[in-house]
């Protein structure tokens, strides 16, 4: 399976369908349904095919059913997502639900995160990613971030 990299910004039109980046679609090919979760922590809906959704399922399955745990975990993941169809030209329509979550109106930025990626306005991207960058550079700095089993940051190299 291919990961979803890099990012752009794609616009809205007038009926409120977005283009999936061609690479995405290309991930995606076969697919005709998109799962997309709210993150809690930033106005971002995070979207991804049937692995992505199925890696969040198994997360439920190793919890109790009847933990507060599994009640949480389970609105989030989904209660409170979206299941959006891709049309056949490898468009989406971007539901309300997400609209009032992030903030998008006739933008979206996607963002790719590997499994998943994310959709974005393009101004909390442009924030977030300026806030992404600085945490890594002061990582960098305080040789925070670990790469497998050796100590050094990314880009630089192991003496």
């Amino acid at each position: 399976m291919g990961r979803f990299v890099s990012n752009t910004i794609n616009k809205v039109d007038k009926k409120g369908r977005v283009s999936i980046p061609a690479p995405f679609r290309t991930i995606l090919q076969g697919q005709s349904i998109l799962h997309v979760i709210l993150n809690s922590e930033h106005q971002v809906a995070e979207a991804g095919g049937s692995q992505f959704m199925d890696a969040n399922y198994k997360r439920l399955e190793k919890m109790d059913p009847f933990s507060k745990e599994y009640e949480y975990w389970s609105f989030y993941l989904l209660g409170d997502a979206d299941e959006i169809k891709i049309d056949s030209e490898g468009r989406i329509i971007i539901s309300d639900i997400i609209r009032e979550h992030t903030g998008i109106t006739d933008e979206v930025a996607f963002v790719g995160r590997g499994n998943f990626f994310q959709l974005w306005t393009p101004k909390n991207f442009k924030d977030y990613r300026k806030e992404a960058r600085a945490q890594i550079n002061q990582m960098r700095k305080q040789k925070t971030i670990s790469s497998g089993s050796s100590d050094y940051a990314p880009g630089e190299q192991e003496v």
